[in-house]
């Protein structure tokens, strides 16, 4: 073999190495950027709640929405029955039944922490995440994964974990674990033209 020839098999050799290495991992920092681009988002969720003592998981369905200025989140289900949550700032509003109340959210530390976790990964609020969860961000942009562990068992109460996946700038689907292995996952399908909630590619 000439030394040409090994050159040029040298280099094929580095080029096919090149193409098979991974994708580089991703930072929490980028991708709160990358989800902190959008001012608004709105979504249509169906839900499975896997509980203790049901053989089949309880279903619901409806619409999410969200807006980072004023600060606004809101969960809106149709299935199996009507009834809305609002968050705007500190204040949660439930509807449900003709039936309203209203209460502050940081009196309510297990429904703040929850809260947190889907309206500060939606609008990218690093700050708020990092006060209230340990995280950790496994995959690429292209599909990844991030778990948050309350840092406060206090203000947890029967959170385990939540787990997050996304797909680039879209928030998929969010898992709740809590303490006693009740669980519920939701699944996002973002609706066209909504920014964040944008459809997936």
């Amino acid at each position: 073999m000439t030394s040409g020839m090994r050159t040029r098999r040298g280099l094929l050799a580095l080029l096919l190495a090149g193409c098979s290495l991974p994708a580089l991992a991703l930072e929490l920092n980028e991708l709160m950027t990358l989800l902190g681009r959008h001012t608004s988002g709105q979504a249509r969720f169906s839900e499975q709640r896997f509980v203790k003592g049901f053989d089949e998981p309880l279903l619901a369905s409806g619409t999410l929405s969200f807006t980072a200025t004023p600060p606004r989140f809101e969960r809106r289900t149709l299935e199996p029955r009507a009834e809305s949550m609002v968050v705007e700032g500190n204040t949660v509003t439930l509807s449900r039944g003709g039936r309203t109340r209203t209460l502050a959210l940081d009196a309510a530390p297990e429904a703040l922490v929850a809260v947190e976790a889907m309206r500060g990964t939606l609008t990218g609020n690093v700050q708020a995440l990092q006060r209230h969860f340990r995280t950790s961000l496994q995959g690429s942009l292209e599909r990844w994964t991030l778990d948050l562990t309350p840092l406060s068992a206090n203000a947890a109460g029967q959170l385990r974990f939540v787990r997050i996946v996304g797909l680039r700038d879209e928030v998929r689907s969010i898992e709740t674990q809590l303490l006693d292995g009740d669980r519920t996952v939701i699944t996002i399908e973002p609706v066209r033209g909504t920014g964040a909630a944008a459809p997936a590619r």
